[in-house]
C-alpha cells in the first residue's frame, strides 16, 4: 500500500490541500479561492467559516484521491497565512468577527500611540518584533475593544483566540484542542522567543488576558487527532507551522547562513541563524524559524507586503492581465522598464521602511507608457524589494551567496533572472514547488518517525533551475537608483 502525508495549506487568497509520497513529491492538490473582503481604506478580511468551509473541502477531495491511489494517509501537517487573527465563542465555535489579515492596517494608529509611549524597545527585545499593525496582537486588541460579542465573552471567559493554524485546529479536533506551534506564536507581538512563554508584561500593556491564548508547541508535535464525524476516519495531526517558516522548512534550511526567499501574495526572505537571536540594526525582524525537540532556531525575516498581489491586482483590479501567467510574454516583449516604477504601497510598506501610511506611487510615466509597462513595473518592483531587504542584511553584517526561491511568482522565468540580477546573487528554483506545503509535511512525517532527522529531510531537496547574475553592474546601478527616488515619494506621508 502507498503511504502519503497530507498537507493543508491555508494561505491568504485560497486553501488547499496536497497529497504528498515520503519522498516530498506532491501526488495530488485540491485547491479553493475564497472571497477577500476590504471594508474600509487599510482593512482587509476573510470569513473564517470560509476558511474552514473550503479547508474542509480541500481536504476531503484529497482523502477521496488518496483512496482512489489506493494509498494510507499516515498523518496530516498544517500550514497557514501567519498574523492574521480570529477570535471565537469556545462553546459554540462561532467567531464573534471577520479573520483581520495580516495586511490590515486599522490599528496603525494605536501603533504609534504604543511607540509614543515607548514601549517599542521593551516590545522588540521580547519579541522581536517592531510595533506594527501587521502583527496579531494589535487586531486582537481591536476586536476586544470594538466587538460587543467579544467583551461579552470576555466577561464569560468563553473567548478563544488563533491565527488560522489555531482555528483549524479547533474545528479539525471538533473543539477539543486549543493549540498552535512556537513559529505562529512568534508571530503575534505577545510571545516572548527567548522564554519561549506568552509574555506577561506585553498582554498587561495591551490589556489581553492570557486565558484566551492558545498551549505553545513545537512544530512537529502531537496535535490531537481529527474527528471522524468531520473527517470520515480520525487522522494525526503532527505538524504546525506559519507558512513561512514551513517554506524555510521545504527549502532545507537548516544550516545558520542558508537564505529562501518565497513569493506568494506577499513576498518573505528568512535567513536561518541558528541558536542565536541576532536583533537587525536595520529594522528587519527577529523571529522563531522552527522549534524542534524542544529546541529554538531562530532567523532573521524582511517581509514585504505585496509581491503576487501587485500581480493579482492587476488581473482582478485594473484588468491588465486575463490571467497571472501573461505577464511573463508581456514584459518579454520590452527591452527596457522605459523608466517606469511602481512602489506598491498598497497597504503601506514592510521591512525595511515599516511605513504604515505610504500609498502606492506609479512614477515615469509618459504618453507613451502603457499597460506593458506597468505590468513591468509591478514585477519588477518585488525584485527592488527584495534588494532593499539584502541590502538590509548586509548592513547587519550578513551576506547570503546563495538564495532558495519559491512562491508562485518564481514560476515567470523572467522574474527569477531579473531578481537574481537585481541582488547580485545566484538564485536557486527547486524541483518541488509547493515548499510551504511540503515543510508542514516535514515536520509532520519526522513526529512519527517518516524522516529520522533534519538531515534526513534534506536528502529530499534537487534543483530545478539556477538563475546568475547577468546584469551589468552600471544598468544595476541605475535601475535601483531610480527605484529609490520611487520608494522615497511613497514615504513622503
Amino acid at each position: 500500500m502507498k503511504k502519503f502525508i497530507l498537507s493543508i495549506d491555508q494561505g491568504t487568497t485560497s486553501s488547499r490541500a496536497i497529497l504528498f509520497d515520503l519522498k516530498g513529491n506532491p501526488k495530488y492538490t485540491s485547491q479553493m479561492e475564497f472571497t477577500q473582503y476590504f471594508p474600509k481604506d487599510g482593512w482587509v478580511e476573510h470569513d473564517p467559516e470560509e476558511i474552514w468551509s473550503t479547508t474542509l473541502k480541500v481536504l476531503k477531495n484529497v482523502v477521496k484521491k488518496s483512496k482512489i491511489l489506493k494509498g494510507k494517509i499516515l498523518t496530516i501537517g498544517i500550514t497557514n497565512q501567519r498574523e492574521t487573527t480570529i477570535l471565537w465563542d469556545k462553546y459554540t465555535g462561532k467567531p464573534v468577527y471577520n479573520a483581520i489579515v495580516w495586511q490590515d492596517r486599522r490599528s496603525a494608529d494605536y501603533c504609534n500611540k504604543l511607540i509614543k509611549q515607548k514601549k517599542e524597545t521593551i516590545i522588540y527585545n521580547k519579541t522581536g518584533l517592531l510595533i506594527d499593525a501587521y502583527f496579531s496582537a494589535t487586531k486582537i486588541k481591536w476586536i476586544i475593544d470594538n466587538v460587543p460579542k467579544a467583551k461579552q465573552l470576555i466577561k464569560q471567559k468563553r473567548l478563544l483566540f488563533g491565527t488560522v493554524d489555531c482555528f483549524l485546529l479547533w474545528k479539525l479536533t471538533g473543539g477539543t484542542n486549543h493549540f498552535t506551534d512556537a513559529t505562529n506564536a512568534s508571530r503575534t507581538m505577545l510571545y516572548n522567543i527567548s522564554s519561549n512563554k506568552w509574555d506577561k508584561q506585553i498582554l498587561d500593556i495591551l490589556k489581553i488576558p492570557n486565558y484566551i491564548l492558545p498551549e505553545v508547541k513545537d512544530c512537529s508535535d502531537d496535535f490531537g487527532h481529527t474527528d471522524p464525524k468531520i473527517t470520515g476516519e480520525s487522522y494525526s495531526i503532527t505538524g504546525m507551522v506559519g507558512d513561512q517558516q514551513a517554506a524555510t522548512i521545504g527549502q532545507c534550511c537548516f544550516e545558520p547562513g542558508s537564505l529562501k526567499s518565497t513569493y506568494g501574495t506577499g513576498a518573505f526572505v528568512l535567513l536561518n541563524t541558528g541558536s542565536k537571536i541576532i536583533y537587525s540594526k536595520n529594522r528587519l525582524l527577529t523571529t522563531i524559524g522552527y522549534r524542534i525537540n524542544g529546541k529554538t532556531t531562530y532567523a532573521l525575516e524582511g517581509s514585504i507586503f505585496i509581491a503576487g498581489a501587485g500581480v493579482q491586482w492587476l488581473r482582478d483590479k485594473v484588468k491588465f492581465l486575463t490571467k497571472a501567467s501573461d505577464s511573463e510574454k508581456i514584459i518579454k516583449k520590452l527591452k527596457s522598464n522605459h523608466g517606469v516604477y511602481l512602489v506598491p504601497a498598497f497597504t503601506g510598506i514592510g521591512a525595511p521602511y515599516w511605513n504604515s501610511k505610504s500609498r502606492g506611487v506609479l512614477s515615469g510615466i509618459t504618453r507613451d507608457t502603457g499597460i506593458s509597462e506597468i505590468v513591468r513595473a509591478t514585477v519588477e518592483s518585488v525584485g527592488y524589494q527584495t534588494y532593499d531587504l539584502f541590502e538590509a542584511m548586509k548592513n547587519d553584517g550578513l551576506r547570503p551567496k546563495i538564495v532558495r526561491v519559491d512562491g508562485g511568482m518564481v514560476k515567470n522565468n523572467w522574474f527569477s533572472q531579473f531578481l537574481s540580477d537585481v541582488i547580485n546573487v545566484k538564485v536557486l528554483r527547486p524541483k518541488v514547488e509547493e515548499t510551504t506545503a511540503l515543510g508542514a509535511a516535514f515536520m509532520a512525517g519526522l513526529k512519527i518517525g517518516v524522516y529520522k532527522s533534519i538531515n534526513d529531510i534534506s536528502k529530499n531537496w534537487s534543483l530545478d533551475k539556477k538563475f546568475s547574475p547577468k546584469m551589468k553592474k552600471t544598468t544595476r546601478k541605475k535601475l535601483i537608483n531610480s527605484w529609490q527616488k520611487a520608494i522615497k515619494r511613497a514615504l513622503i506621508t
